[in-house]
């Protein structure tokens, strides 16, 4: 494989950038680029970067020997000043000396097609650059270690087993031995279970990173796009003390103690003239039906325009706030959290009950392992034909379909960690990884 280069790191102006470059005969430059050559392998070095006799900028380099890196090739990594006139030098330099630019998740995918890790380490490494939250963290790194790889290789072994049996039952069961008795039928119902329990302490991705959904209701004027700007940290919706601002919906996402969430701010419900301005409205009763929290925003107390907004929503989606506290008085036993936009009043109370309300569901259930698609298909498909197995078994059908099923059960999990694969399937796994990785 070609010399590749990229950057590691986001190309703005920082502190420090990083350069990867991996492939064999990489290390043949180096003395080219730092003056002298000898580097100790995983060592950091301080050396001059240059471009021929002019020098660009006195560096951090780490020299990797193959298989003994990430790739499981011969590779360095640039530590540069992070000047976007820097980086542009250096990038000039890589492919004056012939470097290829790296596409996005070139550097992982040459682990894998090295055996440094398995496809789903891999696509872990993916994973784990894309959550969000603390506990989306532990569920990748579970994967990039290993520990899902060792799970499913352990159950593929099973499998061989039991095939192993069945594979002797039809070679030898002319000589007398009887290797399916009634313990292998148990062994068999086992596996299948502890595979389907082993799934059931899985989660979806696509699950895992939905964000829950919150919207601001409530009367005009009430203050949903002061309480709005609050949560958001900034000046997103425009405020006015005009009726009917907000005409359209407005979305940002919230962090808030690892976790986070999109929030809408709507245009105040009530009769209006203006086109735009009953757009708006009706978009935001759709939106209500949508979401996993409606926190209704209001002025005072008035049960009928609660129980109106109330009443548009699911059952224990509503959540009731009086704002302006800083201005009127507090209506105690009425409203879930009394706040004061304006001030930041009772914010936290109000972050701690969005946390307590929406930011559990899936997200509070005990996983080991975060999954794509791709596995729970997988997973299935093993399952699916564990099943096809002993259920042949049991009606006593020919041996050889049963030994097919086994085959292609544990097909099904080498698909899943990779000892299988498609050009295709790489493509659309690696392409969406981020240039440097």
């Amino acid at each position: 494989m070609s010399v590749v280069f990229a950057l590691a790191t986001p190309p703005a102006k920082s502190a420090i950038c990083i350069f990867r470059v991996s492939g064999s005969g990489c290390h043949c430059f180096l003395k080219q680029l730092f003056g002298r050559d000898g580097f100790s392998p995983n060592h950091f070095h301080v050396a001059v970067f240059k471009d021929g006799d002019r020098a660009i900028d006195q560096v951090g380099l780490v020299v990797f020997n193959g298989p003994k890196s990430y790739t499981g090739e011969d590779s360095f990594e640039v530590y540069a000043h992070g000047s976007l006139g820097i980086m542009s030098n250096i990038v000039k330099v890589f492919k004056g000396l012939g470097f290829d630019e790296a596409p996005g998740g070139e550097f992982t995918k040459r682990a894998f097609l090295n055996n440094k890790i398995s496809l789903v380490e891999a696509e872990a490494v993916s994973d784990l650059i894309d959550s969000t939250d603390e506990r989306g963290v532990l569920l990748s790194v579970n994967s990039l270690f290993g520990e899902l790889s060792s799970q499913v290789g352990e159950f593929a072994a099973e499998i061989d087993e039991a095939r192993v049996l069945v594979e002797a039952e039809i070679d030898f069961s002319d000589e007398g031995n009887d290797y399916l008795d009634d313990s292998f039928f148990v062994t068999l119902k086992n596996l299948i279970n502890r595979l389907e329990l082993f799934v059931g302490a899985c989660v979806n991705k696509n699950l895992w990173n939905q964000k829950n959904n919150i919207v601001l209701v409530g009367p005009v004027n009430s203050g949903k796009s002061s309480v709005f700007n609050r949560l958001v940290g900034f000046d997103r919706a425009i405020v006015s003390s005009t009726p009917g601002t907000t005409r359209d919906m407005i979305e940002s996402e919230v962090f808030y103690e690892s976790n986070s969430f999109s929030v809408f701010d709507t245009a105040g419900v009530r009769e209006a003239e203006d086109l735009v301005e009953k757009a708006g409205i009706e978009i935001s009763l759709s939106k209500i039906k949508e979401s996993d929290l409606v926190l209704g925003v209001f002025e005072d107390f008035n049960a009928a325009v609660v129980d109106y907004f109330k009443g548009l929503c699911k059952k224990g989606s509503f959540f009731s706030i009086q704002n302006k506290i800083d201005i009127n008085k507090t209506v105690d036993g009425c409203f879930d959290c009394c706040v004061s936009a304006k001030t930041g009043q009772g914010f936290d109370v109000l972050k701690s009950l969005i946390k307590s309300r929406v930011l559990g569901g899936v997200k509070e259930v005990k996983y080991d392992y975060l999954i794509r698609d791709r596995h729970v298909g997988l997973f299935n498909a093993s399952v699916f034909d564990l099943k096809k197995a002993l259920n042949n078994l049991n009606n006593e059908n020919d041996l050889e379909v049963v030994a097919e099923d086994l085959r292609n059960a544990r097909s099904s999990l080498d698909e899943l960690v990779g000892v299988k694969f498609s050009d295709s399937l790489l493509g659309d796994i690696f392409n969406s990884f981020c240039i440097g990785k």
